[in-house]
């Protein structure tokens, strides 16, 4: 079923966000008990504030008993009141024209729009500073330094290597950008920046060094697969045939345990 809906979530205290992926609002209830439960785990901490729009999908009896149980406090804006919600809905804007630019830039349709928004997420969290403390969410949210060497550009043209062994996932997904089709087989090796235009038509100088085959005749691209953002990855995988309808309701080392920074996360959903 086609992510017709993107679900934002973002620390009060810290910014650090998470994004969700939806086929229809009926799901964000089912989403939200999972996170909360999972982050309070992760972190050691616990949720006390939920602050959101009047939407059913968070106004509801799921939410409500569930909340109740949890001794969570919520705070609705009021209808046609956006701006009683202003982090969450600078946020989704914020997410949602990032992935406007980087569709753009890349020359990618629309159908990408979810993992757009997911790698926009992914890199806010890690190059927006916070003041006053003048730390990324990242520092504030998980008490540590994080690395960005590891990053490509999105949409960025790719040769595949060794296409006849198996070599397990890795933090990127490729996509044949003729058929549709993607694959984590494979090891990538990135051409440059330059448009989709002319991917697949230039080797890597080490492809021969290698000695390994390449797949000539297809283009192929590369997109980041961040699914090591805490609690919960697999929630923000999308469909690769998603349509670009965000919802008008507006780290491959980030395992580890987080520091004792950051405060009492408080959700902006």
């Amino acid at each position: 079923m086609k992510k017709m809906y993107c679900l934002v979530v973002t620390d009060d205290f810290s910014r650090f966000s998470w994004v969700f992926f939806l086929a229809t609002k009926d799901e964000t209830s089912e989403i939200l008990k999972t996170f909360i439960t999972g982050i309070e785990n992760l972190i050691d901490l616990r949720v006390k504030v939920i602050r959101c729009d009047n939407g059913t999908e968070f106004k509801n009896r799921v939410m409500n008993q569930f909340c109740e149980m949890k001794g969570i406090k919520r705070e609705f804006s009021v209808a046609r009141t956006p701006q009683q919600n202003g982090v969450a809905e600078r946020k989704n804007r914020t997410l949602i024209e990032a992935a406007r630019t980087m569709l753009a830039d890349s020359k990618l349709p629309t159908t990408f729009w979810a993992e757009a928004v997911n790698t926009a997420c992914y890199v806010q969290n890690r190059v927006l500073v916070i003041k006053p403390h003048n730390k990324t969410p990242y520092e504030l949210f998980l008490g540590r330094k994080h690395a960005l060497s590891f990053m490509r550009p999105f949409g960025c043209p790719v040769t595949i290597l060794n296409t006849i062994y198996h070599l397990g996932s890795g933090p990127n997904w490729l996509f044949d950008i003729d058929a549709l089709t993607k694959s984590m087989n494979y090891k990538p090796v990135v051409a440059g920046n330059q448009s989709n235009g002319s991917a697949g038509t230039k080797a890597c100088d080490n492809a021969g060094k290698a000695r390994v085959e390449t797949v000539p005749g297809k283009d192929y691209i590369l997109l980041p697969l961040w699914t090591h953002d805490p609690p919960f990855s697999q929630s923000s995988k999308s469909s690769p045939d998603a349509g670009f309808k965000p919802s008008g309701d507006d780290e491959n080392k980030d395992s580890e345990e987080p520091g004792k920074e950051g405060g009492n996360p408080s959700k902006d959903d």
